[in-house]
């Protein structure tokens, strides 16, 4: 894309953090510009600076952060010299930017008209009937149902979709020039992913706005960017067109970054990490930054800090430089950890669930009467055996984690059957049930709610080898510690730090630990790896297969990321509404899905490569669990919908080595 005069440029920006005195150079040097309908993506480890990036150029800062220097231009006006008055006339009215969680970002005493009248009313004068309209019609743009009870509706009456359509119609109310999007799609569903960044795209094309996208998807960026900028350590080390990025990535943090990604191609073998940390932002840097990181450094990347080469729209900042041939076999590495082959599909499970049905009551009125149930897992069936990994999948909401909880006996289980090596578990309460806890754990998917703030690491891990009598004595128990830090790859001494004190992965391996600490056989796995970057994912997962290989563990692993299912799983349950549409092999499900709804998860997935792919797009919201349609849960969202999907739910039947529940198998 030729580019005149850029709509954004920012030239050696660098923004300071105070903290207990010290400066932390949180972006030290950043340049960068977007070009009127041109989306450029930022990518890059959490803390590298991206947010910061975006919130400078916002002038939204928080006390603590201060511009020590550099330029940001839009349209040719320099905002860093404008007071505080002029710069409210620009926010909203000339940029706009899009959070990452929309819940914290809508006011909740407003609703959501209020609040995208707002704008209009600040920058385009609106009022009355013509206002109303105006806020009616950026409903309708965004695709949201039944405009007019939207308008007068609060943020925790809308699911998380409907709430980033709201903010993307708030951004777009007085028509930026400017859109900037931090992680706005992070904690959707892949179906509600793909609905907004396809509504994204078109306001685009109607508006001819820039677009300046953060994300660390990098299957999100080869959809949507038309450059890619990669930042480390407060820098900019590389930027490119997509499809040169995508072909040839220079610099070799960016070649990390794509070895570390989990799929397919990968089973069987662990993914490439990243030794090491991002270095500390408090001191001046000498050399690369990723130096200490990096498998090519020499003496001259600790000495010297790289200059920036540019050929053809492509730059790097390396001392191999756009050439950079050992670069290149950077994403070959790999770590020396050897996977085991998994165990025959023949093997005895380990875990059967039957029927299981898991109801939470609704109650109202005075006196709390139950009016109706919450069909939360509505008659789930499935078996794990010994060694081996299930994963189930499905939209936020479809009950994958109570399915979790209810095998584990951790919520009230309204009907069904857990066998857990041949013991019902339905109906154990108390000491029979606490002595058999030690057998089945359960990772959270956000370890720093679910770690005691106030407990040392070895606190944390010895308090379940107590309550379940593991450990002869404290010594012993004490040696265990050692040993499981040892496992997951921590330090001796970490058992002494509390856990604000450790990196999400590193507090995502306590969590681990702590799971292994009273020696179970089968581990919920809970999402364990949503909230970390691509490269500390790649760490979990590789601990995990490993911690599988060595002790013989079996996992019901919960996610939405289909490429994490097809790197750990040898078989995929699919859920949608608190019930198992589709249930089979990996390779099976994931290649040739067979039920519409799978086919729909997996079209909406955002993968490398892009091209003639097919989005199937899903009408309106998933139903209700307290109000489930008539006949298959699944008809009113169904692009094959027969009238008998309106009258009863179908039959689980088996389909080409799968089991499917779907009235067009008969």
């Amino acid at each position: 894309m030729t580019m005149t005069v850029p709509l954004l440029e920012i030239q050696d920006l660098r923004v300071h953090f105070n903290a207990a005195g010290r400066a932390l150079r949180a972006v030290d040097g950043v340049s960068l510009t977007v070009a009127p309908g041109e989306t450029v993506a930022l990518v890059g480890e959490s803390g590298c600076g991206k947010s910061v990036t975006a919130l400078s150029v916002m002038r939204l800062l928080p006390p603590a952060a201060r511009i020590v220097g550099g330029s940001v231009r839009l349209d040719g006006t320099e905002l860093m010299g404008l007071p505080e008055v002029a710069m409210r006339r620009v926010r909203g009215a000339r940029v706009a930017m899009i959070f990452q969680e929309p819940m914290t970002s809508l006011n909740p005493v407003l609703t959501i008209g209020q609040q995208i009248a707002e704008p209009l009313v600040r920058h385009k004068g609106l009022s009355g009937a013509a206002l109303s309209a105006r806020v009616q019609s950026l409903l309708e743009a965004v695709n949201l149902p039944d405009p007019a009870r939207i308008m007068r509706a609060y943020p925790h009456q809308l699911s998380g979709g409907m709430k980033q359509r709201a903010m993307m119609a708030m951004a777009v109310a007085c028509e930026p020039r400017l859109l900037i999007a931090d992680e706005p799609t992070t904690a959707l569903d892949v179906t509600i992913q793909a609905q907004v960044l396809a509504l994204m795209r078109d306001l685009q094309r109607t508006t001819g706005m820039g677009l300046l996208f953060i994300t660390h998807d990098l299957g999100v960026v080869a959809q949507m960017a038309d450059r890619v900028a990669v930042m480390y350590a407060g820098e900019v080390v590389e930027s490119a067109p997509r499809e040169a990025f995508f072909r040839a990535p220079r610099h070799p943090y960016t070649r990390k970054l794509f070895a570390s990604l989990p799929g397919r191609s990968r089973r069987g073998e662990p993914l490439a990490m990243i030794p090491g940390m991002v270095p500390t932002l408090d001191r001046p840097r000498v050399g690369c930054r990723f130096a200490t990181r990096c498998e090519f450094a020499w003496d001259r990347c600790r000495a010297e800090t790289p200059a920036w080469v540019e050929a053809g729209g492509h730059g790097v900042r390396c001392h191999l430089g756009l050439a950079g041939p050992a670069a290149q076999q950077a994403a070959a590495s790999a770590p020396t950890v050897q996977t085991a082959a998994p165990p025959s599909a023949e093997a005895r499970p380990l875990l059967t669930v039957r029927d299981l049905k898991v109801h939470f009551p609704i109650r109202r009125g005075v006196f709390q009467r139950t009016v109706g149930y919450v069909r939360a897992v509505d008659g789930v069936s499935l078996d794990i055996a010994s060694g081996r990994t299930l994963a189930l999948v499905g939209e936020s909401g479809c009950g994958k984690t109570t399915v979790g909880k209810g095998i584990l006996q951790l919520v009230p289980v309204t009907g069904g059957s857990v066998s857990f090596e041949g013991r019902e578990l339905m109906g154990l309460h108390g000491a029979v049930l606490r002595r058999l806890r030690s057998r089945f754990q359960i990772v959270f998917q956000d370890p720093f709610s679910s770690l005691n703030p106030r407990m040392t690491v070895a606190d944390i891990l010895e308090e379940g080898m107590l309550a379940l009598g593991v450990g002869a004595n404290a010594a012993a128990r004490q040696g265990e510690v050692d040993r499981l830090l040892a496992a997951v790859g921590l330090p001796a001494d970490a058992k002494l730090r509390y856990p604000h004190e450790f990196s999400g992965g590193q507090r995502q391996r306590i969590a681990i630990a702590r799971a292994l600490a009273v020696q179970p056989r089968l581990i919920v796995c809970d999402e364990p790896t949503s909230a970390l970057d691509v490269s500390v994912q790649a760490q979990i997962l590789n601990l995990l297969l490993d911690l599988q290989q060595r002790l013989g563990l079996s996992y019901l692993f919960i996610t939405h990321n289909l490429a994490v299912v097809e790197f750990m799983a040898q078989e995929v349950a699919v859920m949608y509404l608190g019930r198992i549409v589709e249930k089979g092999a990996v390779d099976r499900v994931l290649v040739a899905p067979a039920h519409p709804y799978t086919q729909a998860l997996l079209s909406a997935v955002p993968t490398l490569e892009p091209t003639g792919r097919t989005v199937i797009r899903l009408a309106g919201e998933p139903p209700s669990p307290a109000r489930p349609p008539q006949g298959c849960h699944f008809h009113p969202r169904c692009p094959q919908a027969m009238p008998v999907c309106r009258e009863r739910y179908p039959e689980q039947r088996e389909v080409d080595g799968r089991k499917v529940a779907c009235h067009l198998y008969p």
